[in-house]
This record gives C-alpha cells, structure tokens and sequence, in this order.
C-alpha cells in the first residue's frame, strides 16, 4: 500500500495576505490603464489611437519593470511596499492632475505619457517581488500559477467593472482615488502585520499620509472636476454631471447659455437658432405637408423646436442616448424656454435609445429625418455615419421624404465632411451638401439626403431669423476652398471618418 503523501506546511498569514494582494495589483493596474486611456479619448479624441498607445506603452514600462526587478537583491518586502504606496499616490492622483493639468499645459501628452509610463514600470517591478517572496512558502510551480490566477482573475475584475460600475456611477477622478487607496491599504496591511522587529516606520507613515490624501482627494473629486472644466471653459458653470454616457457641462455668462458634451461645445444660446434653422429648415421645406417626424440626437430640444412650428407636423419621435439629458432640457425652467417646452409638447414621443440599434430594429416611415449627432471624434459615434447606419435610415424614410444630417464643418474638416456626403451616396441616398456661417462654430456643414433626387427648392416656413425663402438658396453655394473633393465612404469595418476628422481638427487646433 503506497504511504499517503505528508502534507507541507500551510502557508501564514504573510503568504494569504501577498496572494491576495495580487488581485489588488492586477485590479488596480488595470484601472489605471483604462483611466488613462479614457481620459486621453476624452480629451483628445480618437479613441482607437489613444487605447492603442496607452495599452502598448503601459504594456512596455510593466515589461522594463520586470527586467529591472533583477537587480533587487535583498529585502523584497520592503521594496514591494514601498512601490505599492507610490502606485497608489500616482495611480490615485493620475486622474485628477491630467484633468486639471489639460487646459495649462502645451505638452499634455508628456505628462499623459509619464504617468503611464511610471505606473507601468511599478506594476511591473512588484509581480517577480512578489513570485521572489511567496517562494519561501510555495514551490515554484505554485508561485507561478497561484500568481498569474490572481493576477488574470483580478483584469477581468477590472474590465467588468470600469464601463458597468465604476465609470457610470463613481466618475473618472473618484475612481483613481479609490483604486489608489486600495492600493495603500494593501501596504499598510502588510506593514502592520509584520512581527514587532520588522515594523517600517517610515513606511507606515507615508502609506498613512498618501492613504489621507486620497480621502481628501475623493471627498473633494467634484471640486477637482468643475475646477478643471472652469479653467478649461472659463465660463461660470451652472450645471455639471456625469452619466453613464457623457460629461454633461452648462455654462452662463450674461445671457449666454452654452451647452458641453465631453468637454466639447454643442451649442451657445446666442447662436444656435441659426444652427437649428439651418438643420431644420431647408429638410422640412422640401416635404409636401410633413407630418410624421423623427430626430436623431437632439437631446437638447432644440431642433425640436424648430420641428414643431410647422403646423403640419403630427408627431414628433426624438431618439437620444441618453435619459439626463432629455430630461434635464425637460424639467430645468431656464433650459425648457430655450427649446420652448418642445419636450413638453403633446405631439413629442422621447426614446432613450441608441440610435444605431434603434433605427435598425423600427419598423415607422417618416417624412423627414433629422440627424443631430455629435461630430465623430470615437468609434462609438463613427458607427452612425456609416454606410451600415445610413442603409437602415433608408427604410425609415417615407416616399418624397428628406434626411437632414449634421456634418461638421466643410472649411477646418473639409475632407470629414466630403467623406460623410460620399457614405450617405454609397448607401443608395441622393445628397445636396450646404453649409451655414454658426459664429460659435464658424462654417458649419449639413447634408440632404433622399431616395430620389433632392428638391431644387424649397418653401420655407415663414419667421425664420436666420434661414429665409431669400437666404435659403445661398446655403448651397461652395467657395473654392470648400469645394467637393474625393473621399472614400465611412464603413463599419475601418471607420476612416473618426480618423480623418481627428486629424483635421488637429491639424487646425495645433
């Protein structure tokens, strides 16, 4: 009979507390990285691009990390403590300070760049610390595969809670303080469950003074954020929250309203009729007796408004995003008089959709369709300027019916804006392109579209400030510098718009 096999000793505390701790650091790490890749989209735009090269560089500095770990030769404990509080003071305050950081410095992605690079090179250094200190109580093989259990299972952590958790409900900015005193906390665990001549004082006190810094920091996230977006901005903000889908900023000066997405101007109150008019009317001038309409976008009302003047109309479907929004410009006093209570109107049906799936899956015919999505600076809001999203509009429009789509702008994005018209024609639609003078956007284009030929003219309805049956037809005309141009059209598959756009932009902004 073979003799049952001697159980080796279970491993202490220490041991239980350094595994666990592995989750944590694979959390955290991963954290930080979608953070910063986040925030980089946010801020500046292609989303692909950034994700890409925060991904890869992080990736890299975990790699020099790891090389370097080599030279620890003694005292691992020690030097894996001490990389832990300075992850959780530059993973905790990384958030913040590139919010804050954004609007005061030209070479914003140096310092984007240097944080990720250092975070990396920590998390790095700490998983051999750690594989080199749990061997005193594993064999090899189970160091390594106790580790990288822990380390995979905390990423997937991390990736299932960052988009449905820690982002909708918590914030960007919060969320790097709270990762950041987890991170801490482990430390300071360690720390204190060292045998009485190990203790580390100095360390001790340091995990304490970040560990209140990133409370403070957390308590005080939302100052942190309008902080930043006042210098930003530099408007008096009057209305700031996040949702699940967007950065949502109000802005006054005087009489001047002005609406933010993500940091970015959607409209000033000033001028937004002539916006709103032009989008509108020249569509719903070209429909025999529109009477069923449907908006895409538009959660501010504001094309609603002009929707609705015209008697004709009998209903109105308005499909946005996102339900803060709708409702923000549905119950704020100061924000229903600049829509003229269009949410409000008996006619006005409101769906929280996304757009994209949405018009896919309906089944209605509409006499004119009223595109007012967002400029294209990610993937998420490219897929509504394909030729997959505009084939589906297709069927939504009635016999005679109009496609009003916003565009961008033919002058600082004339290559976008050519490539939008190109897609709309790829998709089986007819397009007459125009464009309109928005003083807070500059020259700012818009595209018809329809089954059949587009309509020379128009009957626009009466009382317009801006877009008259006089000012109507010189919408159409193009100066040289604007002029069409070749352009490939915008697929699913390579979403080329969301590039060429960000470059253009870039290009114009320096």
């Amino acid at each position: 009979m073979a003799e049952p096999a001697i159980a080796g000793p279970r491993p202490g505390p220490m041991a239980l507390a350094l595994i666990a701790s592995v989750f944590v650091v694979a959390t955290c790490g991963l954290v930080y990285e979608l953070l910063a890749s986040t925030i980089a989209s946010y801020l500046l735009g292609d989303s692909v691009t950034q994700f890409s090269t925060i991904i890869g560089v992080y990736l890299f500095a975990m790699g020099i990390g790891s090389w370097c770990s080599r030279y620890a030769k003694r005292d691992e404990l020690r030097l894996f403590i001490r990389a832990e509080i300075l992850i959780a003071l530059i993973g905790g305050w990384a958030a913040a300070l590139l919010f804050l950081m954004f609007p005061v410095i030209d070479q914003f992605r140096v310092l984007l760049y240097a944080l990720v690079v250092g975070i990396g090179f920590l998390v790095g250094l700490e998983i051999p610390l750690l594989m080199r200190i749990l061997k005193q109580d594993f064999d090899f093989r189970e160091t390594v595969s106790t580790v990288l259990t822990f380390d995979y299972v905390g990423a997937l952590a991390a990736s299932l809670l960052f988009p449905l958790i820690l982002m909708p409900f918590i914030g960007m900015i919060r969320t790097g303080f709270l990762f950041g005193f987890a991170n801490v906390a482990v430390a300071i665990a360690l720390i204190a469950i060292q045998p009485r001549g190990r203790k580390m004082p100095v360390e001790m006190l340091a995990g304490i003074a970040v560990a209140v810094s990133l409370v403070i920091g957390f308590i005080g996230a939302e100052r942190v954020q309008r902080f930043a977006e006042t210098a930003s901005l530099e408007e008096p903000i009057i209305h700031a929250t996040s949702t699940p889908y967007q950065r949502i900023v109000l802005t006054r000066r005087g009489d001047n309203i002005s609406l933010f997405l993500n940091g970015n101007l959607q409209f000033s109150s000033l001028d937004e009729y002539r916006y709103h008019e032009a989008l509108v009317l020249p569509a719903l001038g070209r429909v025999a007796n529109p009477r069923n309409i449907l908006i895409l976008g538009g959660g501010d009302g504001l094309a609603a408004r002009e929707v609705l003047r015209h008697t004709s109309v009998e209903h109105v479907t308005l499909v946005d995003l996102d339900p803060a929004m709708t409702q923000l410009f549905t119950d704020t006093p100061l924000l229903a008089r600049l829509n003229e209570n269009s949410f409000s109107d008996p006619r006005m049906t409101v769906i929280n959709a996304d757009g994209f799936n949405w018009v896919r899956q309906d089944e209605g015919q509409y006499d004119a369709v009223i595109v007012d999505f967002p400029d294209p600076t990610s993937l998420s809001i490219g897929k509504l300027y394909t030729t997959t999203f505009y084939r589906a509009l297709r069927q939504r429009l009635a016999p005679g019916g109009i496609v009003s789509v916003q565009s961008g702008s033919p002058f600082v994005a004339p290559q976008a804006y050519w490539t939008i018209a190109a897609t709309l024609e790829e998709a089986g639609f007819s397009t007459r392109p125009y464009h309109a003078y928005v003083p807070s956007f500059g020259d700012w284009g818009f595209i018809l579209a329809a089954n059949g030929r587009v309509p020379e003219t128009a009957d626009i309805l009466p009382g317009g400030r801006f877009v008259t049956r006089a000012t109507e037809p010189a919408l159409f005309e193009f100066p040289p510098d604007m002029a069409r141009r070749d352009a490939e059209p915008n697929r699913l598959d390579n979403q080329l718009l969301v590039r060429t756009f960000a470059d253009e932009w870039r290009r114009y902004d320096g």
